[in-house]
């Protein structure tokens, strides 16, 4: 359970901001998501690609579904920050990430998951996707970002 919770005593009274987000399982309010083709030498090269733009503080979970197996022999794919690349979903072998799986985790194996595998992350930047060892010459993937805001100017928006 997180609880954020502050108040302010100013000219206009007393204000009081919380923030409270129960468990793993809740579905965070704001929804957004970006599907992603990936072409050998521009969306599947080797690199650090921005997914959405995060401002201020913002509590999210991240997961993707693969609608075409991707194809790249041994590259690797993870989602997380400039300061922690595989901090939102674990860097995979991209090869294993099939048609209908759901990925979430170091291992995408289900077409099925429990929302209890969801975790809630506290963000403060952008959220990427980074391909790394080969690229990666097809296949489709549809990222889901779940967010709410902590920060007054906590805000999450595609690219």
């Amino acid at each position: 359970m997180i609880i954020i919770s502050s108040i302010r005593i100013g000219g206009e009274g007393i204000v009081a901001d919380r923030v409270i987000l129960s468990n793993t399982a809740q579905l965070l309010p704001e929804r957004l998501k970006s599907t992603v083709t990936f072409v050998a030498g521009t969306t599947g090269k080797i690199a650090t690609t921005k997914i959405a733009d995060v401002t201020g503080v913002v509590a999210v979970s991240v997961f993707a579904v693969c609608g075409t197996s991707l194809v790249g022999t041994s590259g690797t794919i993870e989602v997380g920050t400039a300061l922690t690349s595989g901090g939102l979903i674990a860097q995979t072998t991209a090869t294993d990430i099939d048609a209908n799986e759901i990925w979430h985790d170091a291992s995408p194996d289900k077409s099925v998951e429990l929302t209890s595998i969801l975790t809630q992350s506290i963000v403060t930047q952008d959220i990427n996707y980074k391909i790394a060892t080969t690229a990666l010459s097809a296949g489709v993937v549809t990222f889901y970002i779940l967010w709410t805001p902590i920060s007054n100017d906590g805000n999450v928006k595609l690219v």
